[in-house]
């Protein structure tokens, strides 16, 4: 792709010199080091977490009297006897964590979709870096640098730098929520004729295929962030846009951790971060088992984030359990299953997660959308959108169909309502869970 070839060769590095980054460095980088071989792979993990765990220790005055010095042959050892951090810590911090001048950095922020929003920085090159990796997951997807793409994002204006992106990448950006039909209409020849990647936010992709459902309008390949990739809208988005789907998963404070690209499960971006998975006190669960999310970026020092708990939920993949074929030699992650506050918990001591409700609705298109919420350990409360047909009988089978996955006495009400509204980050939430959660040690 001569495109391809032209943007790689000289454009990008024109823009990298005219502001400031190091993107295509960056990208080759991360092409190279995503190939190591397993032994090659934790020996560099290893010796960035080492040098990550100095430099903090040394260089801010949060860190300073925290990190343990190296008492230990294992830089893993030496990290788990270090604070989980706290989007509250960080709040509280932010000023004692960094270790270059503000101006000097960029602002990032993440979503509040855990209800406390944060800032962190970074400096030009670790955001080139952090591009880097992301082009480089869509690379997985079969993307190509200049390739025509639909691409949906939180930003409703666009910076000078990103609208020469979008220009030059072959990019039309689309807010990601509050999509409707005629955000659409005038693209669909645009569609047909270049035939696009697409990526976004993972719920904005649902509703485009719903939108553009029964139209034929196909996508070359697609790529997920930002919000869950339910299985129903992986279904809607293969059946209607004609593509597959690379679900990826990163932070909106700068750390790219883990994607899709030739198995169901997602490769960990092991030179980079480092991941781990927790119960409620900090200390590791077996890999197969569901924890909280704790990642420590080992090439982010403007702002070191290390053993920061994300508010999300997963599980590492066993290695018994590990495909035989596998293009790259990266650790690999089960599933992230969703928010800290996407669980419904029962008195009996159950934990229902948010497949366990979509597995029920998706058999009832005349509710249109749905939400639950659980203020008492006792019960859960609906609410719900009607879809033409509605029939109160519905909601009796639903009800019915959850009874028997409880199996204990709980009390579930139901409330129609005109419109269930996105939270304040503007991401959809299906569970939103108001019990007191254990406070990470």
């Amino acid at each position: 792709m001569m495109y391809n070839k032209l943007l790689e060769g000289a454009l990008l590095p024109m823009g990298d010199w005219l502001f400031g980054g190091n993107f295509i460095h960056a990208l080759r980088q991360v092409r190279k080091e995503a190939a190591l071989s397993a032994i090659d792979l934790h020996a560099l993990q290893e010796s960035r977490l080492n040098s990550i765990l100095d430099f903090a220790s040394t260089q801010t005055i949060y860190y300073k009297d925290i990190i343990p010095g190296r008492k230990s042959d294992s830089p893993y050892v030496r990290l788990h006897n270090i604070p989980i951090l706290t989007k509250s810590i960080i709040k509280q911090h932010t000023n004692d964590m960094l270790t270059m001048p503000v101006d000097q950095l960029i602002k990032l922020s993440s979503s509040g979709s855990t209800g406390v929003q944060t800032d962190v920085y970074l400096s030009k090159q670790e955001l080139s870096l952090d591009r880097a990796i992301q082009i480089y997951w869509w690379e997985w997807a079969g993307y190509k640098i200049g390739m025509p793409m639909l691409q949906t994002g939180l930003a409703t204006t666009r910076s000078l730098e990103k609208k020469l992106k979008d220009y030059f990448f072959r990019t039309k950006y689309l807010f990601a929520f509050g999509l409707i039909q005629a955000d659409l209409t005038p693209l669909k020849p645009w569609i047909i004729r270049h035939k696009p990647f697409l990526g976004g936010y993972a719920s904005s992709l649902y509703v485009i295929s719903q939108l553009l459902e029964n139209q034929h309008l196909h996508f070359r390949s697609s790529v997920s962030w930002g919000d869950k990739l339910f299985d129903h809208y992986k279904k809607n988005i293969t059946e209607q846009l004609g593509c597959p789907v690379f679900e990826t998963y990163g932070t909106g404070e700068g750390i790219k951790i883990a994607a899709q690209k030739d198995n169901a499960f997602m490769y960990i971006m092991s030179p980079y971060v480092v991941l781990e998975i927790v119960d409620d006190h900090g200390n590791p669960v077996p890999d197969g088992s569901l924890g909280h999310v704790v990642v420590t970026s080992l090439v982010n020092r403007a702002m070191p984030l290390i053993r920061y708990r994300l508010g999300d939920l997963a599980i590492k993949l066993p290695r018994e359990k590990y495909p035989e074929e596998r293009s790259l030699a990266l650790p690999l992650l089960q599933k992230v299953i969703g928010r800290e506050t996407d669980i419904v918990q029962t008195p009996g001591g159950k934990k229902l997660i948010v497949h366990s409700f979509t597995g029920i609705f998706e058999y009832y298109p005349q509710i249109r959308q749905f939400c639950i919420i659980q203020n008492k350990l006792s019960g859960i409360h609906v609410l719900y959108v009607k879809e033409n047909g509605f029939q109160p009988k519905v909601l009796e089978e639903i009800s019915n169909r959850l009874a028997e996955l409880i199996n204990e006495p709980f009390e579930i009400t139901f409330e129609s309502v005109d419109q269930i509204p996105p939270t304040k980050s503007g991401k959809p939430q299906i569970i939103i869970s108001n019990l007191q959660k254990p406070s990470p040690t």
